[in-house]
């Protein structure tokens, strides 16, 4: 049976999306649509080309989830996260894009949730996104 709180209107889920190109965070906006889930709520996509405008909307706090570029100029995505996980507690879930799935490892190194690699998998991405964003539901942050 369902409970009372799944008939209520999931709320907007905000999302940081960190990138230098323009092209790569059109590509995410447009992979992401407006939903990843339906027991998840729209998406707000917030979109930043720097690293001081990341940190501020960071300490700013309500994001639930990061999608950061590590192939980003000149700060890369790998050490912003480094950076988010050491200075913000309750960390939001963050997801870094890798130029070669290789790379994959370095993602370690910074202590992300979860990596993808460009060219975003259009499937891929918003499953992806959907699980980290449940994670983080069900550890009630």
């Amino acid at each position: 049976p369902m409970s009372a709180e799944h008939t209520a209107k999931p709320k907007p889920v905000r999302i940081l999306m960190y990138s230098d190109d323009r092209t790569t965070r059109e590509q995410i906006r447009l992979t992401l649509g407006r939903k990843v889930g339906a027991d998840l709520g729209e998406i707000v996509l917030e979109e930043f080309a720097t690293h001081a405008a990341v940190m501020k909307a960071m300490d700013a706090g309500g994001i639930d989830l990061c999608i950061l570029d590590g192939e980003a100029v000149p700060i890369g995505g790998m050490g912003i996260t480094r950076q988010l996980k050491d200075e913000i507690a309750h960390c939001p879930p963050i997801l870094i894009l890798v130029g070669r799935i290789q790379d994959a490892w370095l993602a370690t190194w910074s202590r992300a949730d979860a990596v993808l690699a460009h060219p975003v998998d259009p499937i891929k991405l918003p499953q992806v996104v959907a699980e980290l964003l449940r994670s983080r539901a069900t550890v009630g942050a």
